[in-house]
């Protein structure tokens, strides 16, 4: 699903996610990258452990983000039992983060086993919501022959995919530590609190990253590795969230794809629906420009082009300024493919996941926290008994069932 408001072609939410580097700023405490011969490796925010990190391979990780107060200087930051960063994030030691969130939800001083003002324990809720968990390099492998086992006595496996096979790529995710609803969430939690409390002022800085052109973005290793799969005969069918193209561009034949929330890159005409995959980014973000802009203020910085037309569902212009150009002299106005929130799932694209969905004796969920409807409940059409495999950063709803099978 798409949102448009506030888009431009250099996405500012976008983000590289990069475990190796990462950078953690903080004050009064810093929690930094500490090199360790040629290697850097990151210390745990909490003040009372400060220990190194010291390896992917023997030790798991917890990484989250909370907005800090607006007015937040050295007094609030002396106060907290958490070296938070300038940007609120924070790593921990798996058990040190079971520890200060166990501190964040005690309701008396005489089970708190860490000093915690109250204005942390309201930012450590907060951060629950966005923390990432990494697991060690051994858990990982472990994991990862199991679920290898699982692919190759499946018969009918199937992947679904969201927008956390793409951040690595440089495209911002939803959900996730550093997501665009993620990001709105926080900064309305930070107004909240900066209202409640008296904090001193000091500036922390903003950081304002542009995101990476469509047309520059390559497939990620889980993008080939899926495209490998489906190579091998492994996997039958890719229904995927993400409208960024990297599935087709990794190689996946798009018999084997269903995109549920279009194709940047494919524009179909209105008449006869002849379809186009573009080089480039086919969306005319500009006159839906002019649609937002009049619906908040009534008046348009932008000038309306000839071809827009307002879509009832989602109020934004799906077509794209081009026209057909079959021989049979068709002309038709051409549309994005992109759904925005509001949008209709296009039938024909949601029929052959719902099929192959149905079909699966395996399902494969990859970076999703599964939240958006209707293409979640696809995840969960398989046949019986259903074999779910959630690999996410986050937890999801769905965490439960998986590990009821695995004790199976």
């Amino acid at each position: 699903m798409s949102d448009r408001r506030g888009r431009t072609r250099k996405r500012k939410d976008a983000h590289l996610a990069s475990c190796a580097e990462l950078e953690i700023k903080t004050e009064p405490k810093q929690a930094k990258l500490v090199p360790s011969g040629s290697r850097s490796i990151l210390t745990c925010c909490l003040k009372e452990c400060s220990q190194p990190i010291a390896s992917p391979e023997r030790d798991g990780r917890v990484e989250v983000k909370a907005g800090l107060p607006e007015k937040a200087g050295k007094l609030f930051f002396s106060k907290c039992s958490v070296a938070w960063g300038r940007g609120g994030e924070a790593v921990f030691h798996d058990g040190c983060w079971i520890s200060v969130c166990r501190n964040a939800r005690a309701r008396s001083k005489s089970r708190m086993t860490l000093s915690m003002p109250e204005e942390e324990k309201r930012l450590i809720k907060e951060a629950s919501k966005t923390a990432e968990f990494h697991d060690s390099a051994a858990i990982m492998a472990e994991k990862a022959a199991k679920i290898a086992n699982l692919i190759r006595g499946a018969k009918h496996c199937v992947a679904f995919t969201g927008a956390g096979i793409s951040t690595s790529a440089g495209i911002g995710d939803y959900r996730g530590k550093e997501g665009k609803w993620t990001e709105m969430d926080r900064e309305e939690a930070a107004s909240s609190l900066a209202a409640k409390e008296d904090v001193v002022t000091e500036g922390l800085g903003e950081t304002d990253e542009e995101g990476v052109p469509y047309e520059q973005l390559r497939p990620t290793y889980t993008h080939e590795a899926l495209a490998k799969l489906t190579e091998m005969g492994l996997l039958k069918h890719i229904i995927s969230q993400n409208g960024d193209g990297l599935h087709g561009l990794s190689g996946v034949p798009y018999s084997s794809l269903s995109e549920l929330h279009g194709n940047v890159f494919l524009e179909t005409c209105e008449k006869c629906h002849h379809p186009y995959y573009r080089p480039f980014y086919v969306m005319d973000d500009s006159a839906s420009l002019y649609y937002e802009e009049m619906e908040e203020s009534g008046s348009s910085t932008v000038k309306k082009p000839r071809h827009a037309l307002k879509c009832v569902q989602c109020g934004f212009t799906h077509r794209t300024g081009r026209c057909c150009t079959q021989p049979s002299g068709c002309s038709g106005y051409l549309k994005d493919s992109i759904i925005n929130f509001g949008d209709l799932l296009e039938e024909t694209i949601l029929e052959t996941a719902t099929q192959h969905a149905k079909r699966s004796d395996l399902c494969l969920s990859l970076g999703s926290t599964m939240c958006v409807t209707p293409a979640c409940e696809l995840v969960e059409m398989g046949q019986e008994p259903l074999r779910l495999v959630i690999v996410n950063r986050q937890k999801t709803s769905l965490d439960g069932l998986c590990s009821k099978q695995s004790k199976k």
